[in-house]
């Protein structure tokens, strides 16, 4: 071999050995830059769920996301804001990737009550609790995140959510009460578990004794020896069937002029305050607003599936979906997953030459929703209805304050016990609800609800109606005990505007 050809040899082989290992260390820098990202992502969510924002809780059959192990400044900034006191306001955040509804307060020998607002979940310290002189900072926690769950059997279910009390460990010279709602059909057959760690460790779920333990029709009260995490289980006896309450509630955006197409989403809730606040925040990021009262029905362990059945659309629309029907899984519904469903629909031209944003400004959609193997046994989705609103489609004059749409608590619970009870001539919550324009059909239904005075009163504030309106309408019914009782909060001679109601004419069937 000449020197020429020994010359080379050097450069020939950097060339056949450099390049295969610089390739081989580019791509482990690559992976390492990629993985923490992939492990982030975790596995999509099905095709009927999208869009689906955290924390949309998992499928039954999907592993939940891998975050690294909390280091210990990360746990020590975590429970320092849980424990700051939030003077009186309740607070949603993510935290350490858990959706989390808490608030927290400082307490002395006088005692105090700690409430999440809008979530039916309270924590009463008793005066005597703490000791004179000293002072104890306490937080009140939901936890919307079912990881943190107990492991449910196919015959158990999930009837309340997942209840922090804070510091862990943490006692007192009187038993304090914590107070939450669960929606077991029968009180008898919720049990209380307690699991005595911290919120960031491996829950150790164990029934509690019937001993501080009161479960009433709805609601679950719990004497405090020390502070944990709580929550209630369905657990029929052998041989009886479990049953819990479920609420219905269908969300969309409102229609805008022009717009195509409107997805409407129905979730299956646990018939809970704190469940269908879930849905509430899940659906703030597409812009998603409740469409009328939640609709209630029951749900049992030993039945199949949830069958979602579209029955009718109005004329201009169209199902864009495959399937007329949906169904959901029994255990995304029993273990308290709060599922739902989508149905996408579009506006359809009567013509080729036709504009399809100009032929309609709403849509009529009737469904049945049942069990699977009980389809004459469904219950009808009555007549949703999704308008073209300018309230909603731009905001109001400057000049003008925004409307209210909610009547003050004290005045919805004084209007709710005066409409509640049904009279001879029907002028209770029945002939409001005929002034609102609902048929005889939605008020049969309505007569089902646990207070159908309640609905009512929460469809007319869906509908934006203002005290003055439903001033003009209690004169009207001549119900002058309500009158009276919203002209307290008035203050002044009511200035209503006659004609803003439609159907003031419609003769109120009383078959209910």
């Amino acid at each position: 071999m000449s020197s020429h050809e020994n010359s080379f040899q050097p450069a020939q082989f950097l060339l056949l050995v450099g390049v295969p290992v610089a390739s081989a260390l580019l791509l482990v820098q690559c992976l390492r830059w990629h993985c923490p990202r992939w492990l982030r992502a975790g596995r999509k969510p099905d095709r009927q769920e999208e869009p689906v924002p955290d924390p949309t809780p998992l499928p039954e059959d999907e592993s939940p996301h891998q975050y690294p192990p909390a280091v210990l400044s990360e746990m020590a900034a975590f429970y320092q804001e849980l424990h700051t006191p939030t003077q009186g306001q309740t607070v949603t955040r993510q935290l350490m990737h858990k959706l989390l509804v808490f608030s927290a307060r400082e307490v002395d020998h006088r005692g105090g009550c700690l409430i999440l607002r809008d979530m039916g979940i309270s924590l009463l310290i008793p005066p005597g609790a703490v000791a004179v002189g000293r002072q104890e900072r306490v937080s009140l926690i939901l936890v919307w995140d079912l990881l943190d769950g107990p492991s449910l059997s196919q015959t158990q279910a999930l009837v309340s959510p997942v209840v922090a009390c804070g510091p862990h460990g943490a006692s007192f010279l009187k038993p304090c009460t914590l107070t939450f709602k669960h929606c077991a059909q029968m009180p008898s057959h919720a049990r209380t578990y307690s699991s005595n760690t911290n919120l960031l460790d491996t829950k150790d779920w164990k029934a509690l004794g019937k001993s501080g333990v009161h479960t009433s029709l709805d609601e679950c009260r719990i004497q405090l020896s020390h502070f944990s995490l709580y929550t209630c289980v369905l657990e029929a006896p052998s041989g009886q069937e479990a049953c819990k309450w479920l609420q219905l509630a269908m969300f969309c955006s409102p229609l805008a002029p022009g717009q195509t197409h409107l997805q409407l989403r129905v979730y299956f809730l646990n018939n809970t305050p704190c469940a269908l606040q879930w849905a509430l925040t899940n659906e703030q990021p597409h812009g998603g607003r409740l469409r009328g009262p939640c609709q209630l029905f029951d749900f049992t362990g030993a039945r199949g599936d949830q069958c979602l059945k579209l029955k009718y659309i109005s004329e201009g629309w169209e199902n864009v979906d495959d399937s007329s029907c949906q169904v959901v899984p029994h255990l995304h519904i029993w273990h308290g997953k709060c599922p739902f469903r989508s149905f996408c629909f579009r506006r359809k031209a009567a013509n080729e030459n036709e504009d399809c944003s100009a032929l309609t400004n709403e849509i009529i959609v009737t469904m049945h929703t049942f069990q699977d193997g009980l389809e004459t046994k469904y219950m009808e989705i009555l007549r949703f209805q999704a308008s073209e609103e300018e309230s909603w489609a731009a905001p109001p004059p400057v000049s003008q304050p925004p409307p209210c749409n909610r009547l003050p608590p004290e005045l919805f619970e004084q209007l709710k016990m005066l409409l509640e009870p049904n009279s001879i001539t029907g002028n209770d919550w029945r002939r409001l609800a005929s002034h609102l324009g609902l048929c005889g059909m939605k008020i049969r239904f309505l007569s089902c609800q646990r207070s159908p005075a309640a609905a009512i009163l929460e469809l007319f504030e869906e509908q934006n109606g203002s005290l003055q309106e439903l001033h003009y309408l209690m004169t009207l019914m001549e119900r002058l005990d309500c009158a009276s009782a919203i002209q307290n909060y008035l203050g002044s001679p009511a200035q209503v505007r006659v004609g803003t109601w439609e159907n003031q004419d419609l003769e109120l069937e009383l078959d209910v």
